[in-house]
């Protein structure tokens, strides 16, 4: 039989936390993004689980181009643009729409003979110093785009450095918002602002687009917890014990004997460990469930397996159900314990991971 480690993507749970985008903002239209092959869960999954999302947005051009093959119709973004002119031929075969962040991906668009009109996404950098115009050279960017016959239409984009923490003191969402308006005056086109932090806490800004993409699959983006939020886990990762050890006190569990044991107690041995995308850096405590209780692991992660503390249940055996995270145990929690975020850890189950697909939660 093949190991006992599965992810299980849920449906209905995309479903659900996209109405959740929607209803906070009822009045924009919804990127939903699917990056990083929706943030692990798979884009035909993702696809069926935003059917009712107006475009879907995403880094990768060969994934766009997948999106079309399994059916997609409605609008596809390539959030960080193209990277050689070649590309452009695939945007417009495909009929994708494209950011376009710096000059060389004009120059680009002007050297190159596009044979149909391109909508692109004009990003400014406002504050948050990765990809974009800076407000000075924006509206210049804009004149550039706007006089290509090329170019069909324009939107105004930008990406919020602080939304989950709108009162930063290094970069307030109010200033971002403050240098676009003040950069975009003027300029038509629609507006693509507010990530899943902005989309779920500050519906002032969100504009005539919004891009979610961690609430869609049922992590938080910071402020409260996906549970406050009303957001459904996707994903549940499972596996089983696979052995167990009595140890007594003074007893050293794993790697580096980093867990010495105070007390008897019994310890069992996970099917799962770093080499699945679980992190090696869990510590000690870390959160998991056997047959539907809470425990800790103990000891480091391996490559394939992870030793827990069964003490909590005591008729724990071999093939008692193991839950990592999901949809009793939040990947949020799990992820801030191990020092990290649920992003990371969706997007880290690696390929050896069965992932299987159920309509409901």
């Amino acid at each position: 039989m093949p190991r006992p480690l599965v992810a299980t993507v849920h449906i209905a749970a995309l479903q659900h936390n996209l109405s959740i985008a929607k209803q906070c903002a009822p009045c924009s239209k919804v990127w939903a993004v699917v990056k990083a092959n929706a943030y692990g869960h798979g884009l035909a999954r993702s696809m069926k689980g935003f059917s009712a999302a107006d475009g879907l947005g995403l880094i990768e051009l060969d994934g766009a181009v997948r999106l079309r093959e399994l059916g997609w119709q409605k609008p596809i973004l390539l959030l960080e643009g193209f990277f050689e002119p070649a590309d452009l031929k695939t945007v417009t075969d495909h009929k994708l729409q494209t950011a376009v962040h710096c000059n060389e991906q004009i120059e680009m668009i002007e050297r190159t003979k596009i044979m149909l009109p391109i909508d692109v996404h004009l990003k400014m950098n406002s504050g948050m110093n990765r990809l974009g115009f800076v407000p000075d050279a924006f509206q210049a960017a804009y004149a550039r785009l706007r006089a290509n016959p090329a170019i069909r239409s324009i939107t105004l984009m930008a990406h919020f450095a602080n939304a989950d923490e709108a009162a930063n003191p290094n970069l307030p969402l109010s200033e971002q918002m403050r240098r676009f308006r003040a950069a975009a005056a003027g300029l038509a086109g629609e507006w693509s602002l507010a990530n899943s932090a902005a989309d779920l806490m500050h519906s002032e800004v969100a504009a005539d687009w919004v891009r979610p993409g961690i609430m869609l699959y049922g992590g938080t983006p910071g402020g409260k917890t996906a549970k406050e939020f009303n957001l459904r886990a996707a994903m549940t990762l499972t596996s089983e014990i696979i052995g167990t050890q009595n140890i007594v006190a003074g007893d050293a569990v794993g790697y580096g004997s980093q867990f010495i044991a105070d007390a008897a107690m019994k310890i069992g041995v996970v099917a799962c460990g770093y080499a699945d995308g679980y992190p090696r850096h869990a510590p000690n405590g870390t959160p998991i469930m056997v047959d539907g209780i809470r425990t800790r692991v103990v000891g480091r992660v391996s490559m394939d397996m992870i030793t827990v503390d069964l003490t909590p249940v005591p008729g724990a055996h071999v093939g008692s159900k193991v839950t990592l995270w999901g949809v009793d145990l939040p990947i949020d929690e799990v992820a801030n314990v191990a020092g990290t975020i649920g992003y990371e850890l969706m997007c880290a189950v690696a390929p050896r991971v069965p992932i299987v697909e159920r309509e409901t939660i």
